[in-house]
């Protein structure tokens, strides 16, 4: 039993090592470690069941969770809006629905016509190589565009709505999201654009108090001097390369959560949702 202990500390470790900004993945695999804790006399044959068991509970939790945030973003949308999102926030990021395109399905399920403008999303092109994917799978119109294109979309007046993801929201509602969505929130701010987060109670991380305190992944010099396996930069370059930037609270109108849409003072408000969540738990 020891040495299964041992193994899965080993694999929760690991798997945290691969997402470090991704606070929503920390407390899945706490939910799993608590299995050990919590079980310290069974056998490893009971004990892979619990696991198992406990693994298809979050799977359903984040399948229900995502539609509830779904049905209070999609009023947001309406009919004739387009909307600009960054990264991957859909089924491939999640078990089923998504967060920020979860607000996108269930808004085309409720038979509204609508537009989404999908930025490509550098140095990965998640955007381009996911989100397209998936809004064009699920025959909402979409449009593709590289990063830099957004602000001219919205000085023409294309865009009416933001919506994007996120990985860890701070206790002030400072939000850390793919590397790009700092940009984009200060564009919507500059035109007048609302710019929401959509992002389960998962991905909130009440011990840090601000975006300053939210670490922040550095990855690979190579995502970004090759594209897809040919080089594109000289050799020797310096990089650098953080996996996400963060979005000051100011610069949000609201963040989607599947208990509602909270508006600012977020810190207050962020507080007081969270204490009647856990107060009906």
């Amino acid at each position: 039993r020891r040495d299964f202990d041992e193994k899965v500390e080993e694999v929760c470790r690991y798997i945290a090592s691969s997402r470090p900004t991704a606070v929503n993945l920390f407390n899945a695999l706490a939910s799993m470690k608590k299995i050990l804790k919590d079980h310290p006399k069974v056998s490893v044959k009971a004990l892979k069941e619990l696991l198992r068991k406990e693994a298809f509970r979050i799977l359903n939790e984040d399948k229900r969770v995502c539609r509830q945030m779904g049905q209070y973003g999609q009023r947001l949308i309406k009919n004739n809006t387009s909307v600009l999102t960054i990264c991957n926030a859909g089924a491939l990021a999640t078990v089923d629905y998504g967060t920020a395109l979860g607000v996108m399905y269930a808004a085309k399920e409720e038979g509204k016509n609508f537009k989404v403008y999908a930025c490509e999303t550098r140095p990965l092109l998640q955007g381009a190589r996911l989100t397209a994917w998936e809004l064009k799978k699920q025959k909402i119109k979409t449009t593709l565009i590289c990063d830099n294109m957004a602000a001219t979309l919205m000085k023409q007046g294309q865009i009416d709505l933001v919506i994007t993801g996120a990985d860890r929201i701070a206790a002030s509602g400072d939000t850390a999201n793919k590397i790009g969505t700092y940009n984009m929130a200060v564009l919507a701010y500059f035109h007048k654009i609302p710019f929401y987060i959509a992002a389960p109670f998962s991905t909130f991380d009440l011990t840090i108090k601000n975006g300053r305190m939210i670490p922040i992944e550095q990855r690979d010099s190579q995502e970004v001097t090759f594209i897809a396996r040919q080089r594109i930069a000289p050799r020797g370059i310096n990089v650098y390369n953080p996996a996400f930037d963060v979005t000051d609270h100011t610069l949000i109108r609201g963040i989607i959560t599947e208990h509602g849409i909270i508006s600012p003072p977020f810190k207050t408000n962020i507080k007081k949702l969270f204490s009647q969540y856990v107060s009906q738990r």
